[in-house]
């Protein structure tokens, strides 16, 4: 008997590193194209880059760990069951629960390491990551920002650049709110050029041909059009003169960060549903390792295949319907249609139960 678990468990651990160095490898990618992107056209540093590519990493653990078991227990048991070993071992009297027994203790364990991994690791390398790309931010204030879209990285002021080519900067709009029942500020140009001052933790902006409202000495409520050929302003980011001060995320907080918030949230008489939603996703994505697992095990042996590729099409499936409940779950707890401590653990729970019945119907039989 101890020679057919170690059997099984040395026939889980080779499909499980297999299975998650490519399933990391292939999430890496999307990443190693924005990186290639920072260094090669914006010009940022090697080591900052380094750096937040390897705060990026713990994030993709949380996901790749739980679906590589599941991959694992597929091609490990499928290859068994196709090479009818597992019917000589049911012929011989043994039962399965016996043997697969150790890998849903695997299982547990993996999902206990990776909810201290989700608690801790994680929020920390989120964290580390904001502050780089602070970093990054002051240094290549370019490289930070993304052409096309509403930017509020600096105080006082939105940025809209239509273009970004290196540290040029073309179409540029910037909007200051006055207040309320005030118009807006706006300053228009057509180029523009980032000048940073990593030192001071301040950025000067050079715009070049363009208008700009002023501010009517009669009447400072009302503006008046400048036309200008280049134009000097400072701008700050925000949270950068202290990075020890950035005010922490959700994701960036460990468990007992998030309840302190909550606490002083419910004090105030504010709903914490978003911080309870955070907290049970945590733990619940991190037992999902053993709920793929014990959801896997009969299911390799009731498909019988050893095929690589039905196999994996099988584990993107299961993964594809899992996170497709928990996304929604996510939604009906946010909105307050469910506890959130009922409404994350759901896809566990129905994946947990299915599996349970095939597992009970397989080794009852």
């Amino acid at each position: 008997m101890k020679i057919l678990r170690s059997y099984f468990l040395k026939e889980f651990i080779s499909p499980l590193f297999l299975a998650l160095g490519v399933l990391t490898f292939v999430m890496i990618l999307g990443n190693l194209i924005k990186i290639t992107d920072l260094v090669i056209n914006k010009g940022v540093d090697i080591l900052s880059v380094s750096k937040l590519f390897l705060f990026m990493m713990p994030a993709l653990i949380k996901y790749t760990l739980p679906i590589a078991a599941l991959c694992a227990v597929l091609l490990s048991l499928g290859r068994l069951s196709s090479d009818n070993e597992i019917t000589a071992i049911r012929a011989s009297g043994i039962n399965l629960i016996n043997l697969i027994l150790p890998l849903l203790t695997l299982g547990l364990i993996l999902s206990l390491i990776l909810v201290i991994f989700n608690d801790r690791v994680i929020p920390y390398a989120h964290f580390a990551a904001r502050k780089t790309l602070l970093d990054i931010g002051i240094k290549n204030p370019a490289a930070a920002l993304e052409p096309g879209v509403f930017i509020n990285s600096f105080e006082k002021y939105t940025l809209f650049i239509y273009q970004i080519e290196e540290n040029k900067l073309i179409n540029v709009r910037i909007y200051e709110p006055q207040g309320e029942n005030k118009p807006t500020r706006t300053i228009i140009a057509k180029k523009g050029e980032f000048i940073s001052i990593p030192e001071k933790k301040i950025i000067k902006l050079k715009l070049v041909d363009g208008t700009s409202d002023e501010p009517d000495p009669n009447n400072p409520i009302n503006f008046y059009k400048v036309n200008f050929k280049n134009y000097f302003m400072t701008l700050n980011l925000n949270q950068a003169r202290n990075k020890e001060k950035i005010e922490k995320k959700p994701k960036d907080m460990t468990i007992p960060e998030l309840n302190t918030e909550i606490s002083k949230l419910k004090k105030e008489g504010i709903d914490p549903t978003p911080l309870l939603t955070e907290i049970n996703e945590k733990i619940a994505l991190a037992f999902s390792c053993f709920i793929f697992i014990l959801l896997g095990l009969p299911l390799a042996v009731i498909t019988n295949r050893r095929e690589k590729s039905i196999n994996f099409g099988i584990a993107f499936l299961i993964v594809g319907a899992y996170y497709l409940l928990l996304i929604g779950s996510g939604a009906i707890s946010l909105q307050g249609l469910l506890n959130p401590q009922i409404a994350m653990w759901l896809p566990n729970f129905i994946f947990g139960t299915l599996g349970a019945i095939l597992l009970y119907k397989l080794c009852a039989y």
